[in-house]
């Protein structure tokens, strides 16, 4: 049976870590054991949850063979499985992975992927990110794991498209405030903190829908 530490949500396991972090003043050794102990942590939730682990697995290990000789390609996939890998506590009581997850993480790896700055890709992730939604609520498969995975795979995606493909300093500019500040802000606080801050409103978190068709139409329309 479980220790009440290893049962206990991903959330408070996290604000347990974070807070001797904290209490330590971010210390280098602090700042080492944390990364030791979190990884730990997450390796033991990703083995007690085999059948997710291996989905994630198969999924990533076909986007890397679809990834081969492309930029940023195999790097960035093999970074995807990882990150995921270490997060899969966040499933919490369950142990696979839902649809939406599954499209989730196909969009956040999309500059990988053959088409990935393509013209349509922008519409394509669009359409990704409306279907994860849709399969999540339609068949009550929400979990903070799809949560936090949706927030990184608009910040990876919509990042890497504004800052390589498109022209206007302006919308790069946006693109940063929209996607990649408030990931570092959080992130910040939680630290500053010794606890996880709530997960913001997707409208603080999250670009504007109007940002999005923006970024996407116009890499539709660019010759």
């Amino acid at each position: 049976m479980e220790s009440v530490s290893e049962s206990a949500d991903s959330r408070a396991a996290t604000n347990a870590l974070l807070a001797g972090l904290c209490a330590d003043g971010l210390a280098p050794a602090a700042v080492v054991r944390f990364l030791g102990l979190a990884a730990h942590r997450s390796l033991r939730q990703a083995a007690r949850r085999p059948r997710a682990l291996a989905e994630l697995t198969v999924l990533h290990g076909a986007l890397f063979v679809l990834a081969s000789g492309r930029r940023p390609g195999r790097r960035w996939v093999a970074a995807g499985w990882v990150l995921a890998v270490l997060h899969l506590g966040l499933l919490e009581h369950r142990t696979r992975l839902a649809t939406a997850d599954v499209l989730t993480l196909m969009r956040g790896n999309l500059p990988a992927l053959p088409g990935g700055a393509g013209r349509a890709s922008g519409v394509l992730a669009v359409g990704l990110d409306l279907a994860d939604g849709r399969q999540a609520r339609h068949q009550g498969t929400t979990s903070p794991f799809g949560e936090y995975a949706d927030t990184f795979a608009d910040a990876a995606y919509w990042t890497w498209l504004t800052l390589r493909h498109e022209p206007s300093r302006t919308l790069r500019t946006a693109a940063i405030a929209a996607w990649a500040l408030p990931v570092v802000t959080v992130t910040g606080l939680a630290l500053r903190r010794g606890t996880m801050p709530e997960r913001p409103r997707p409208v603080l978190l999250r670009p504007a829908a109007a940002l999005q068709a923006v970024v996407a139409l116009r890499h539709l329309t660019r010759r």
